[in-house]
């Protein structure tokens, strides 16, 4: 199984800034202990340093991502907030037939909403259907054509 890990990275800053990343390496973990056999996929991880790109580096990183969500199988958005970024993603991803599971409070955001297959308020609800096992059922539930979503 090929995961995407999106989330909010520059979201509404209006200066070149980054929203704390530490919730990259909780998910990371959690997937990669869930799901071992998983290639995990973060783009920050591959470009710390990507408010210093010159402007065509960054074109090509920011399309070649929005490439890859349309070759996944999953797609993990973290969202406390809104993210243009990460709904590209997520659009993306749902349009080629990965899922989609969500971890935001923005519940009644349409984007967040009707593009996500599984959606989670925070890390501690994702953490925990990981720990109970109720994350995976619901990927099989998925892959097996149940599309009853959250």
């Amino acid at each position: 199984m090929k995961i995407f890990i999106a989330g909010i990275m520059q979201g509404s800053h209006a200066q070149a800034a980054i929203h704390d990343q530490d919730y990259r390496e909780r998910i990371t973990s959690l997937l990669a202990a869930a799901f071992p056999e998983a290639d995990i996929y973060d783009p920050r991880a591959k470009h710390q340093k990507s408010l210093e790109y010159k402007a065509s580096t960054g074109r090509e990183v920011f399309f070649q991502h929005n490439f890859m969500c349309r070759e996944i199988d999953l797609l993990l958005a973290y969202l406390p907030q809104a993210s243009m970024g990460t709904a590209i993603e997520m659009w993306e991803a749902y349009q080629h037939g990965a899922m989609v599971i969500t971890i935001s409070p923005l519940k009644h955001n349409w984007a967040v909403k009707f593009l996500s297959h599984v959606l989670y308020t925070d890390l501690e609800e994702f953490a925990a259907a990981i720990g109970d096992g109720s994350l995976r059922l619901k990927i099989k539930d998925i892959q097996t054509g149940n599309t009853n979503f959250h």
